[in-house]
């Protein structure tokens, strides 16, 4: 897969200045020169007798300005397929808890993923993350790994998937005001005003599924979408001095005890009943959401920035429904539609507004 060789072995990415700017993108290692007998000074696949100072196409696109907007292209790409591997999250927990508690899948979850991920921190010989890493890696791992995994596993035994979708459909703007708040970044009006109004739709939509009468699950979903959004805006900053499967990987291989000792002790006190679909479910929550979204995710913030990134985002509650309906069997209400396409048009308008 493309974007997959893209997040994992991605270049040395330079911290460009404030929150949401983009990243310039190296040479492809092992390019050189002219070889002998080249005309000096010319690009190489210059035609014979051409002006040596004359800039051709190919330097043209491989120019600094070329090279940006290349990676930012290759970052809101990584965003979408981080997103399409999160709006699958939800359904797959649900299936898991037809089969494990709450706390025996989250436990196994973080399990999964973390031995998938030492395996590959050691095939391919990562050194221990330097000591200044090791409070963003801790703030990551509470988030994405912990935190927003156990209350969402909490939350959907009283909410529905569809509801808990478009909860945390807020999730870019807690995340967006988080890293502004951290980094200082001060995104422009232009851009607040499409976050906002794409978080307003989400707000109206919830309410409208829910009724208008938030429950307990909405209480577990609102601490999941604070404590992802550290998570995320934490790993995000790590992402422009690191490559990204460095940070999710020793997010991961970090939280190991955690999960070895949840795994051993949560089925003692919880019901177990393997299934097919519960096994599946789990799998998917691990591998697809735990590692290979955040993957994803991560080395497109590393790209982009943490709040451009994060309103990509806007589209999963709507990703997630068409799941819901497709996997699960729920019902989708007429406002969907329209929900969809307002939110996809905020996203068009953070996507070219700059941050």
């Amino acid at each position: 897969m493309r974007a997959q060789d893209s997040a994992i072995d991605e270049p040395g990415i330079a911290a460009p200045a404030g929150d949401t700017g983009t990243a310039g993108a190296a040479h492809p290692a092992g390019a050189s020169g002219p070889g002998p007998g080249a005309n000096a000074g010319a690009e190489p696949g210059a035609e014979p007798g051409a002006d040596p100072a004359a800039p051709s196409e190919a330097a043209d696109r491989c120019g600094p300005a070329g090279r940006t907007q290349k990676a930012g292209r290759a970052g809101v790409w990584l965003a979408v397929a981080g997103v399409v591997c999160f709006s699958l999250t939800f359904p797959a927990t649900d299936w898991s808890l037809r089969g494990f508690g709450p706390w025996t899948a989250t436990a196994l979850r973080m399990l999964v993923a973390g031995l998938v991920a030492a395996a590959t921190l050691r095939a391919r010989r990562v050194p221990l993350p330097a000591r200044r890493h090791w409070a963003g890696l801790a703030v990551a791992a509470s988030g994405v790994v912990i935190g927003f995994p156990l209350l969402t596993t909490l939350a959907l035994r009283t909410s529905t998937t569809s509801h808990a979708a478009v909860v945390v459909g807020l999730l870019p703007l807690t995340t967006a005001v988080y890293s502004s708040l951290r980094t200082g970044a001060r995104p422009s009006p232009a851009f607040w005003g499409a976050a906002l109004a794409g978080a307003a739709v989400v707000v109206a939509f919830a309410l409208y599924q829910s009724g208008g009468a938030p429950g307990v699950g909405d209480l577990f979903l609102c601490g999941a979408l604070l404590i992802c959004a550290a998570g995320y805006a934490e790993g995000g900053k790590l992402a422009r001095e690191l490559p990204a499967v460095h940070v999710i990987g020793w997010a991961l291989v970090g939280c190991l005890p955690l999960a070895a000792a949840g795994s051993a002790l949560a089925p003692a006190y919880e019901p177990v009943a393997l299934t097919g679909q519960a096994a599946v479910g789990l799998a998917w929550s691990a591998l697809g959401s735990q590692f290979l979204g955040l993957l994803f995710w991560y080395r497109a913030m590393g790209l982009v920035g943490v709040s451009r990134t994060s309103q990509v985002q806007l589209a999963q509650p709507l990703l997630t429904l068409v799941w819901a309906v497709l996997l699960l069997g729920e019902r989708l209400t007429p406002a969907a539609p329209a929900a969809a396409l307002a939110v996809l048009v905020c996203i068009v308008v953070v996507q070219r507004t700059r941050a």
